[in-house]
């Protein structure tokens, strides 16, 4: 078993309803839970804020969707969301959660925001996850999840980067696609040696 399957962010702020919706963001629930069987390890991230967050809007008293500069670099100011313990911060009900090897809590340090799940946003600071797959023996990973542009992509690109094969499969993603953001995604992705299938 050197393959893992890694669902990033399939929770309820980032579903119809939620806080930051991303549409059709339900859809992929059934076909990540199919996709599940065919891997041996199975890696959930979960989006995970303590309330007044530095990425929040609210926090800066800014319009949310907004950018304001950090000491790690540009960063996009969100709606409130996946706050800890919340109903938004909880997996997809439908989501075979149980499935799961390992669940990878990110962007808990209330000053730092962190989209992939190998690193926070200063590009520096790990998660843990390269540690746990290289312990496992994995070096080729498939994603899905919540969102292509965000989260998905920036897991992609670092796991590239860090020497892992990785694949995302697109049907399994959805985007927010903010201001030609998906394009560029799919560009990050493509240059650092990620498959889109």
């Amino acid at each position: 078993m050197t393959e893992a399957l890694v669902v990033i962010d399939v929770q309820n702020d980032f579903c119809p309803g939620g806080a930051l919706a991303v549409s059709g963001g339900d859809e992929i629930v059934d076909g990540i839970n199919m996709l599940m069987a065919d891997f041996g390890a199975v890696i959930l991230t979960q989006d995970w804020h303590p309330a007044g967050h530095s990425s929040f809007a609210s926090t800066h008293d800014a319009a949310p969707m907004t950018m304001t500069e950090m000491p790690y670099g540009p960063q996009v100011l969100w709606p409130d969301h996946c706050i800890q313990g919340s109903m938004g911060a909880k997996f997809h009900t439908n989501l075979a959660v149980d499935r799961a090897d390992l669940i990878i809590r990110k962007g808990f340090n209330p000053a730092i925001d962190s989209y992939s799940a190998f690193f926070e946003n200063d590009k520096t600071t790990p998660t843990g996850l390269e540690g746990y797959l290289r312990t496992r023996g994995i070096d080729r990973l498939t994603l899905v999840g919540l969102a292509t542009d965000f989260c998905v992509a920036y897991s992609a690109v670092d796991a590239a980067r860090l020497g892992f094969d990785v694949k995302v499969r697109e049907d399994l993603c959805r985007a927010i696609d903010f201001d030609g953001s998906l394009e560029g995604a799919k560009d990050s992705m493509r240059g650092a040696g990620v498959t889109l299938a």
